[in-house]
């Protein structure tokens, strides 16, 4: 709650509330619904991020009429404190007077007034900036803030640096032709895929880092689980005997953020019924023997790559065998993976990579890395690649780079399946795919 001396109140919390219930209070919020109930009416503030009922009566408040207010007017509304158990967070304000600050130029094309939204995806995304108002589709971002500060917190603790890396490149770190070309100043760019080849950079001076950022892919995708730009949790971390350091430095960032949910987003946990999962070992099982495992349950028909179904069915079959919502899988086909992923020594058409599902959703992808110069231009060269062409990636392997791997989680797909979301899009404040380039 931030208080400024005239106490003016701005987005206090129930208990906050209640604890000063009793005192005169004046509150800055928006009108998210009116309800006429006889002499009264229930005047229902939206703060940004809850919910406080007040209470209307032109006996108390002489100086106002009701007529005045309208959903969606910004207002500074005055009046008494009181518990009441029967209103929403236990708390509500008799008003006293209110002035009106702002109002909508014309009449909402939402019904922010229902409990859950009544509108299509396409509706949703039409008027996102409306739709973003209604409690529960804004609860989705608290949420989402809370992975992010959870991860940052937990990165922290573990002396990893915070980087911020370019998102306009001269080079794409994943190779491909899904990027997105742009002229700069004369010289052919792209926007960045991953962080991936500064990440790499960055631990030669750093040995362990990590960001935050945007991520762009020039893909063709219209499914309710790919966006062409999303947000990326990014770490990578030097002298590692192996990509399982990679691993279980993943499970304990997850343990550390999936608490720091349940602790600061309690109220949009409640509201929006999340079930937050509890992590304990994680189960592991190589890419081969997964598909092995998958033509037993019905799938497992791409011998490269795992399919959306696959991703549910192994998901279901961990499970119901008790061993909790996420699985790693690892050891993918060296076809499958980037030119920079260290192939497993005892068997070079397998990669020393891995990839975590939850809740039958890929959400990571990661590994160790070449750090020898060598082995990075011969790979280079096996894939086509001229290596001239990565000199200053491949120049920071010249210089020297410890053994190393690090990941990549994608933060919209990791708060849909927390939060029980169907779509990409619903996880995104603003989507960006084929069809969305406004808002």
């Amino acid at each position: 709650m931030e208080i400024k001396g005239d106490q003016i109140w701005h987005s206090p919390s129930p208990a906050e509330l209640l604890a000063a219930a009793g005192q005169e209070i004046t509150l800055k919020a928006c009108v998210h619904n009116i309800r006429e109930l006889g002499g009264i009416a229930f005047v229902v503030l939206r703060t940004g991020r809850y919910l406080i009922q007040s209470v209307y009566d032109k006996e108390v408040c002489p100086d106002n009429n009701l007529s005045q207010l309208s959903a969606g007017d910004c207002v500074r509304a005055t009046g008494l404190l009181r518990a009441e158990p029967r209103a929403e967070n236990g708390v509500e304000l008799l008003l006293h007077g209110f002035t009106v600050l702002s109002r909508p130029a014309s009449p909402l094309p939402l019904n922010l007034a229902d409990k859950e939204l009544k509108a299509t995806l396409g509706t949703k995304m039409e008027y996102r900036t409306v739709a973003l108002r209604h409690p529960r589709e804004r609860a989705v971002f608290r949420i989402q803030q809370a992975l992010a500060c959870g991860f940052r917190e937990f990165m922290l603790s573990q002396d990893f640096t915070e980087i911020h890396t370019p998102k306009i490149t001269g080079i794409g770190a994943e190779g491909g032709a899904e990027v997105f070309e742009l002229d700069y100043f004369g010289m052919p760019a792209t926007l960045a895929q991953s962080p991936q080849m500064y990440k790499q950079t960055c631990v030669a001076f750093f040995d362990r880092v990590f960001e935050v950022g945007a991520v762009y892919r020039a893909e063709l995708h219209n499914t309710s689980r790919h966006l062409n730009e999303y947000t990326g949790l990014d770490f990578e971390m030097g002298y590692i005997d192996g990509m399982e350091d990679v691993m279980q430095m993943e499970t304990a960032m997850l343990q550390h953020t999936m608490a720091y949910v349940k602790e600061h987003c309690a109220p949009e946990i409640a509201l929006l019924d999340v079930d937050v999962p509890r992590i304990g070992a994680i189960p592991c099982i190589r890419f081969a023997d997964a598909l092995a495992l998958l033509k037993t349950l019905g799938g497992g028909k791409n011998r490269n790559d795992l399919t959306p179904e696959d991703e549910v069915l192994l998901f279901e079959y961990y499970r119901e065998k008790g061993l909790g919502e996420f699985v790693f899988v690892t050891h993918f086909p060296t076809a499958k993976r980037p030119f920079y992923v260290m192939d497993d020594p005892h068997n070079p058409r397998e990669t020393l990579s891995f990839d975590l599902l939850f809740r039958g959703l890929e959400v990571t992808t990661g590994g160790q890395r070449i750090h020898d110069y060598d082995a990075q231009v011969a790979k280079m060269q096996a894939r086509g690649l001229d290596p001239a062409q990565f000199e200053s990636y491949i120049g920071v392997h010249r210089c020297g780079l410890p053994p190393h791997g690090g990941l990549g989680i994608g933060l919209e797909r990791l708060t849909m399946k927390l939060c029980g979301l169907s779509n990409i899009r619903d996880a995104s404040l603003f989507p960006r795919d084929i069809n969305h380039l406004v808002p």
